[in-house]
């Protein structure tokens, strides 16, 4: 044995040596992580089971968050399992901290709130005033969940007050609430829907009533106060109606500018009045009426009415008829007694009369209409007063210019009532009116358009007021000046243009028959000291000279040759050449 463990060993020991930094790095590793498992599952073998806290999985990090730093506080340690569940070390930990947690708001949301009565049922120190509390917190919690799956409630804080019964005193619940909504919704501004969370509350708590229950916002405001909300909704309710009101006016106004702008342009066609005065409140109304019976009913195939109606049907009769012959009746008081009657009595007392009673009762069916009601807003009167613009115009020129007037002008013919208006220096411009009989053809189009109804006291006024159009005419009158202005420099421009084309014109042409007869010139003196030098190599050629030419002049000649022979062939390039070199010297 101990020979196989040395040589054991001897094996680990050469490869150990013989192993890289590596490798040796690796195996210390492995052992490493070997020992600290085996250690932490001794451990956690010997560790006790936790103990639920609550038998609902919170699944709200915030909640979770709030409970750990609450038990951290008391250095209670706290296990969250995979499942969201929240654990202690033992039970009576949990037993503790659970109605601790309860008591100070730290359960869970979505807890039963009747597992509140599990908490401490194996204690012996329960009392009624411990029952009590927690009814009273499972009453309040289930309201609060209750409330939070409303639509647009994003948390709801709930307070009861559940006073005890006595014999002397049955007092009644109350409750307050005060809701935060998650601003998508009009949960807390929708009168109805404040109502329904009230009777739920109401319904939701034994005994309570919805006059005891009060539902506050976030703000502290009472959202339950209807009677006080009864004022602010018949302003609200008024401001409606007037909004309603604003629409019909401008529904009407709509259809007398379409009816009139299309004739008379979207500028001459104005509004002075449009009044619509209407009750906006329902009416109820209930009546009878009653008309003749129709027992035939007219023929179709006949071309009058052959219909009989009458205005009673007798539907029962009764007739009575009763005879009587005797003495008629004596009152003569009891027998035995003698009788005490009147004197008329006693002396009628052998008279024999005879009497007849016939009467008739006929009933008679009528034809009866029951009339019920109920008349929707409508109008009482329309007040509409419109005016018209006359049609303007410029007068023109021959030319179809505008006339500028010199002076100011605004007269008016009394018989046609045309005007004619000009400011000074400014277009002379004629106002003609509509005619009378246009103006009642203009009524009746509005009439017609509104509705009008004589009845109802409907009032429809159409004028013809000419309107103001100064600053209109004297921004025209300014634009029109600025346009002739500005054609008048254009044509000073222009005409200056040509005088300047016209000039430059005449320069050119003076300057190249100037220089045209200077070229002329220079040419005429060229050729007559070259016709003075062949005719002194003529003479003294004839003289028998012998005349020799240096180099220089040879060059000469020939520079003149050639000269002479390009500007016959080439007269402007030679013209250009030589202008050229005038203006170099």
């Amino acid at each position: 044995m101990n020979e196989w463990f040395k040589k054991k060993t001897e094996t680990v020991k050469q490869k150990w040596t013989s192993w890289t930094p590596l490798q040796k790095g690796i195996v210390v590793g492995i052992v490493v992580v070997v020992v600290a498992a085996i250690f932490l599952m001794a451990s956690l073998s010997s560790r006790d089971a936790t103990v639920r806290l609550f038998n609902t999985p919170i699944s709200n990090a915030s909640e979770r968050f709030r409970i750990e730093q609450r038990l951290a506080k008391d250095n209670v340690k706290v296990y969250f399992s995979s499942d969201n569940y929240v654990s202690v070390d033992n039970e009576e930990l949990a037993k503790h901290y659970r109605s601790q947690l309860v008591a100070e708001g730290y359960a869970p949301a979505n807890a039963n709130a009747y597992d509140l009565f599990n908490l401490n049922r194996k204690s012996w120190n329960r009392n009624d005033f411990d029952d009590a509390a927690v009814y009273k917190q499972a009453m309040e919690s289930l309201v609060k969940n209750h409330l939070e799956t409303i639509d647009g409630i994003q948390s709801a804080d709930v307070l009861l007050t559940l006073p005890e019964d006595t014999l002397l005193n049955q007092a009644t619940p109350t409750a307050s609430v005060t809701l935060y909504s998650d601003g998508t919704s009009d949960v807390l501004t929708n009168k109805k829907k404040i109502k329904g969370i009230q009777n739920l509350i109401a319904k939701s708590v034994q005994n309570l009533q919805p006059k005891d229950v009060i539902i506050l916002d976030n703000e502290g405001k009472e959202l339950t106060d209807f009677e006080g909300m009864a004022d602010s909704d018949e302003i609200a309710n008024q401001e409606k109606r007037n909004r309603q009101i604003m629409k019909l006016e401008a529904d009407y106004s709509k259809r007398v500018l379409d009816a009139l702008q299309g004739t008379y342009g979207r500028d001459r066609v104005n509004f002075s009045v449009m009044k619509i005065e209407m009750d906006m409140s329902p009416k109820k109304t209930e009546s009878k009426k009653y008309s003749g019976i129709k027992i035939v009913d007219d023929n179709p195939n006949t071309p009058y009415d052959d219909s009989v109606t009458v205005e009673k049907l007798e539907i029962s009769k009764e007739t009575v008829k009763k005879t009587f012959t005797g003495t008629g009746f004596n009152p003569e008081g009891p027998g035995g007694v003698e009788g005490q009657n009147p004197a008329v009595y006693s002396d009628n007392s052998n008279l024999i009369g005879e009497s007849t009673e016939i009467g008739e009762k006929v009933n008679y069916g009528l034809n009866e209409d029951h009339i019920f009601e109920e008349t929707k807003p409508k109008i009482d009167r329309l007040t509409i007063s419109v005016n018209i613009d006359g049609s303007w115009r410029t007068e023109n020129d021959v030319n179809g210019d505008p006339k500028i007037s010199k002076e100011f002008i605004n007269k008016m013919d009394e018989q046609t009532g045309v005007r004619t208006v000009a400011d000074a220096g400014g277009i002379i411009r004629v106002y003609t009116p509509i005619s009378e009989k246009e103006m009642n053809e203009v009524k009746k189009v509005v009439q017609d358009a509104v509705g009008f109804s004589k009845q109802r006291g409907d009032s429809v006024t159409v004028t013809n007021i000419a309107t103001d159009h100064s600053k209109e005419f004297k921004a025209e009158d300014k634009q029109y000046k600025a346009e002739r202005e500005k054609k008048q420099m254009i044509m000073y421009i222009l005409i200056g243009i040509a005088i300047v084309l016209v000039a430059f014109i005449l320069f050119r042409v003076i300057s190249r028959e100037i220089e045209r007869r200077r070229r002329l010139a220079e040419e005429e003196r060229i050729r007559q000291q070259e016709a003075e030098r062949q005719q002194a190599l003529l003479d003294a050629q004839q003289q028998g000279m012998e005349v020799t030419m240096s180099v220089e002049e040879r060059k000469r000649a020939e520079l003149q040759e050639s000269a002479i022979a390009m500007a016959k062939e080439h007269p402007e390039d030679v013209a250009m050449l030589i202008r050229t070199w005038l203006m170099e010297e």
